[in-house]
């Protein structure tokens, strides 16, 4: 989705046109439902760490789990309002921080990452306490959660707002950033589908962000 704006011909730039960004929107949401759905209700085992699953076996332990219509509801109407709530205040943030940038000299690229960072910041905290007290299918889930949400939900929104308000918005990223993305999805995948990972990979993924960040400040 952010790659492929750059080799569409409907539009240059780096820009998708009205509708193929709603399409694009369309499929990042369904993306997001599905991934929900699947950790919520059809696959939800995958997403229990073997420590709870142990603990819901044991006898007198309720082994089902269920929430009621009026907590699901409530879930719900909390949840957009959250994210409501994120969003104004990455509005008023924002400007704020262009100025800062822009009177340090830098790129107003770098604007975008500290906004993202700032949203990401309450999930990427509790990952990582999840993951030292060693609750790592926890920290997978709140980490998994946090990326598809900034994609499935944020992309929709932003989507729908430019396309009522005519604001054209490039998401195609320059090629440095398609091939550190590249490179950053083969090191989740050597991770994750092998069932055994160490610590080098991590850094090996921290080190590509700070890659990805410098070259940003000095491109």
């Amino acid at each position: 989705m952010l790659i492929l704006p750059n080799y569409t011909v409907s539009h240059l730039g780096g820009e998708y046109t009205s509708f193929q960004l709603l399409f694009i929107a369309l499929i990042s949401l369904g993306l997001y439902l599905g991934f929900t759905m699947i950790q919520t209700f059809r696959h939800r085992s995958f997403f229990i760490s073997p420590q709870n699953k142990l603990s819901k076996n044991l006898p007198g332990q309720n082994n089902h789990e269920m929430i009621s219509k009026k907590q699901l509801y409530i879930s719900c109407i909390l949840l957009i309002l959250s994210l409501g709530i994120v969003v104004l205040l990455a509005k008023l943030l924002s400007k704020d921080v262009e100025h800062i940038v822009v009177s340090v000299g830098v790129p107003r690229s770098l604007v975008g990452i500290i906004i993202a960072g700032i949203v990401l910041l309450p999930e990427g905290l509790a990952a990582f306490r999840a993951a030292k007290s060693d609750q790592i299918q926890t920290s997978l889930n709140l980490a998994f959660a946090s990326a598809l949400a900034s994609i499935g939900l944020s992309i929709p929104a932003v989507a729908i707002i430019s396309v009522i308000t005519g604001i054209r918005m490039t998401l195609g990223i320059d090629i440095k950033s398609t091939i550190l993305l590249g490179l950053s999805l083969f090191i989740i995948t050597v991770s994750l589908a092998t069932g055994r990972t160490n610590i080098m990979q991590g850094i090996v993924l921290i080190a590509i962000f700070f890659i990805y960040f410098f070259i940003t400040i000095v491109p």
